[in-house]
This record gives structure tokens, sequence and C-alpha cells, in this order.
């Protein structure tokens, strides 16, 4: 019978820039600290479905310098130095590798639950149980993952195969040998991915024991070990200069290519908690209310013979006629219209502003 874990510790990735929810989402307030699914900020409600299972002094969270302070602001019940700061934003693994090795000297049997900021989950209790299992797998030595049932052949997500035969249980769980990870496929291989029934959308949650971690680093991503090592150097000496240093001298990658892509003995769980990474703004046509023809609307909307529009407008009344799926976003100082099919071109229009350094709408 697997051991009960002994410490869980749940780390918050919170530095993402959040550029698909321009113009609401800028580089000063990024879309985890908006309430963009519910009345609460993304970070918050992260945290909130966290608290009956792990407490405040058991969940960090990392980001830029920048963010401490917002953070801070929205939680202030979270110990001060649980805010971890990343030296310079260089993607998932870099910040990961500093908060493992920070929660590795404190207690190298820790079991560390990587989680993004800025997700929607609408069974909590079923996510908390699920995490509660994975936990477990993760103190027999195993790098797990949670795996979403695709439900269309979606190009925007990375895809988990995994083995669907002789599952290893958990906490009454199941957990399924991870085959391989596959990149964004296109259409035509995510459909194939589909129909095989063996294949999950990468949720990008992690969990992985503390002390393992370096193991797995050395053994399948041996050109990050000597960061993992200098890393706990810097951190036992208290030299915060050279893990400015190391960010500087990692790759900026994340922490599915660096390690979980290469690694063994990788299990995926379920993630069958009515999950979303709210990626684009059309994914909150699945999450806000909607009207008689399907507009969803955050703000007075008046509509004539229109349909399928997402409308973000909370401080004046939006009228429509005769349009349909449209993507309406009103700010202070920019308005957004686009076809709810173009909205993961936001990035395009992100670089282009960068282009021309119109930096006051970034």
């Amino acid at each position: 019978m697997a051991k009960k874990y002994e410490r869980l510790v749940a780390v918050i990735m919170a530095g993402g820039s959040g550029t698909r929810f321009w113009p609401l989402s800028r580089e000063a307030r990024p879309k985890q600290f908006l309430p963009i699914a519910g009345e609460k900020t993304m970070l918050e409600e992260t945290i909130d479905r966290l608290l009956p299972l792990i407490p405040p002094e058991d969940i960090y969270t990392i980001s830029s310098e920048a963010y401490v302070r917002i953070i801070r602001k929205l939680v202030p019940f979270l110990p001060a130095q649980n805010c971890l700061v990343e030296p310079l934003a260089r993607n998932t693994a870099p910040s990961l590798l500093l908060a493992t090795a920070k929660l590795f000297l404190e207690e190298p049997q820790t079991v560390v639950a990587a989680l993004p900021s800025d997700h929607v989950i609408l069974q909590p209790e079923v996510f908390r149980r699920k995490l509660e299992a994975a936990a477990s797998a993760a103190n027999e030595g195993y790098l797990v993952t949670f795996g979403i049932r695709p439900t269309y052949p979606a190009t925007g997500y990375g895809y988990i195969n995994f083995d669907s035969s002789s599952p290893l249980e958990f906490k009454g769980e199941s957990f399924y040998s991870v085959l391989s990870f596959k990149e964004k496929p296109t259409r035509e291989q995510a459909e194939k991915f589909l129909k095989a029934g063996n294949y999950y959308w990468n949720s990008g949650m992690f969990l992985w024991r503390a002390d393992f971690f370096p193991e797995k680093l050395k053994a399948y991503a041996p050109d990050w070990f000597p960061f993992w090592e200098k890393i706990i150097e810097a951190l036992a000496q208290k030299k915060d200069d050279e893990l400015i240093g190391l960010f500087k001298q990692m790759p900026v990658l994340s922490i599915d290519y660096a390690l979980m892509e290469k690694a063994k003995e990788v299990v995926v769980c379920p993630g069958d908690f009515d999950w979303s990474d709210v990626g684009l703004w059309s994914s909150l046509l699945d999450l806000w209310p909607k009207d008689e023809r399907n507009n969803t609307c955050r703000g007075e909307v008046i509509s004539l013979q229109a349909s399928g529009n997402l409308v973000y407008n909370p401080k004046k009344l939006t009228a429509l006629i005769e349009v349909n799926d449209l993507i309406v976003v009103n700010t202070d100082d920019v308005l957004l219209i686009c076809h709810r099919q173009a909205d993961q071109r936001i990035r395009e229009l992100i670089d282009w502003l960068k282009g021309k350094e119109k930096k006051e709408y970034l």
C-alpha cells in the first residue's frame, strides 16, 4: 500500500503575461489578476479551491518582482515569504527548478504540485480528490500530470498519449502510463488523436516529490541538472546575485519540454473536473451566461437579430444589430472587435504594437 505523503505544497505559477486577453489583460495587470471567469480574480479562485486541502502556509506563488505587490494585496493571508520571485522571466522550467529547490531545502520529501494561476475548474471537490491521489502517486516517485479528455479536435493544446491498459491505482483513482507528449497538432492529427481514444489534452499541471525531482533531471534532462545544483548552492548561501546569473544562463523553456516529455515513470490522471484553461476570449462563451440568442455579455447589451457574440463592455451600453459571432472588448483606451474564430491572432496584434513601440497599449 502506498505511503501517504508527509507534506503537499502548491506552487502557483503566476508570472504569465496574459497576452491573449488583451486589451483587458496588460503587462501591468495580466489575466491571472483579473476577474475574467467569475467575480473573483483567477488567482483568488485558484487558491480558494486549494484551501480545503492545503493550508495557506503550504501555498506558494512564483512570479516576477513586479507582480508580488498585486499578489500580496489579493491574498494577504498567504505568508509574505511564500511569494517567490523569479529573477527573470524564463518560462516554467527555470521558475519551477527554483521553487522546487527552495522546498527541497525546507523538507526534501515535500510533494510539489505545480499549478497554473489562470485556469477554471468548475468541480473543485473532484479536483481536490484527484490532487490528493496524484500527491500519493508522486510520493512513490512518479512524475504526475492531469489529462483532459478532448471533446473536439483542438489544435491549440498539446496532447498526452497514454497506455489505457493496466492503470495504477492511488487512493481510488486511476493513473495511466504516459507513452509520449505530442506538440500542438494539425487539424488532421487532432482528429486522429480524438478517434484513437487514448489521448488527453495536456492541462499543464504537474506533481513530483522534491527529492525525486533532481534524480529525474539527472536521468532525463542532464543539461538542467547542473543548474539545479547551482541553485541549491545559491539558495543555501543566500546569494541572490548568483541566482540572477543562473537565470540568464538557463534556456527559456517550459517544464513540459525540459523534463516531462523526456522522462520515464510519468503517469496521467483523468482530469474530469470541468476544466478550462480560459486560453482565449472565445473560451468564455462556455463560461459566461448567455441570452436567448447565445450572446455572452458583461455589461448592458441590446441586440436586434444578433447572435453568438461575446461582449465585454461593463461601463457602457452596447447595441448589436444583425451581427454574429463577434468579440467586442471595450476598455478605457482600446476597443477590440474581431471575429470569434480569429481571437488567436491577438498575439500577432501584440507583436505589431511592440514593433511600433506603442508600449502604452501593452
